[in-house]
């Protein structure tokens, strides 16, 4: 793989608002991408995710999630350091969990198909409507595609990461608007705490509709916040 710096990717500063990430790009600021997702939760999943800390807990379900916050952190980070070459091979005879789950999505999801790199932890932005940061915008397997990193405690069926594939949409819609381009890929790399890898792939037809249905959930953050 090589680094490819064809898009001049801008810094943004980030703040937290009204318990809200918010991206400042040019003197506006832009709700972000997992922000809007979260505050326009269906019903079904706002009550699926309550049931569940009643299950087991609100002090182990924060428990639970700052875990993996940390774990997911570590992971993306020790990616990150590998595709950037600051990793020597002989590293991965660790045996901490977080670098045994990067080493699953380098050997199985990264090399032999991963084969430019245009940028890393990506800030984009839809003017005037959304921000986010992408882990990864490149070439994978011969097509210009947007590529997150992901974790989780057990594997996953489709059903259960539509905002992933949501995520893919924003992110994709937002470089094409900016940029120009045509992306037509988006890629989740996944690998489980007992290091089961995973990816999911959406193209074409089916990553326009979660563009079109991220812009629904736009619409919608927007009528909830009495915006324009």
């Amino acid at each position: 793989m090589k680094w490819n710096n064809k898009f001049n990717y801008p810094k943004s500063s980030r703040s937290i608002e009204d318990g809200m990430r918010k991206y400042l790009f040019d003197n506006e600021k832009l709700p972000s991408v997992t922000a809007i997702l979260q505050a326009t939760k269906s019903d079904e999943d706002k009550a699926a995710l309550e049931n569940w800390k009643q299950r087991v807990g609100h002090k182990e379900a924060n428990k639970i999630k700052t875990e993996a916050s940390s774990r997911g952190t570590s992971m993306h980070s020790y990616i990150e350091d590998f595709l950037r070459g600051r990793i020597n091979e002989s590293f991965f005879e660790s045996n901490e969990q977080y670098k045994n789950m990067a080493k699953e999505i380098i050997n199985k999801g990264i090399k032999g198909k991963l084969e430019e790199i245009f940028g890393m932890e990506t800030t984009l932005h839809y003017p005037e409507k959304y921000a986010g940061t992408a882990d990864l915008v490149g070439v994978y397997q011969g097509k210009e595609a947007i590529i997150d990193f992901k974790q989780a405690n057990k594997p996953k069926k489709v059903d259960f990461i539509q905002d992933y594939f949501l995520q893919l949409g924003a992110y994709t819609l937002a470089h094409n608007v900016v940029y120009k381009t045509n992306i037509t890929l988006g890629v989740i790399l996944l690998c489980t705490v007992d290091n089961l890898f995973q990816d999911f792939k959406i193209e074409g037809p089916e990553l326009q509709m979660y563009q079109n249905l991220f812009l629904g959930r736009v619409k919608k953050f927007n009528e909830m916040n009495n915006l324009s």
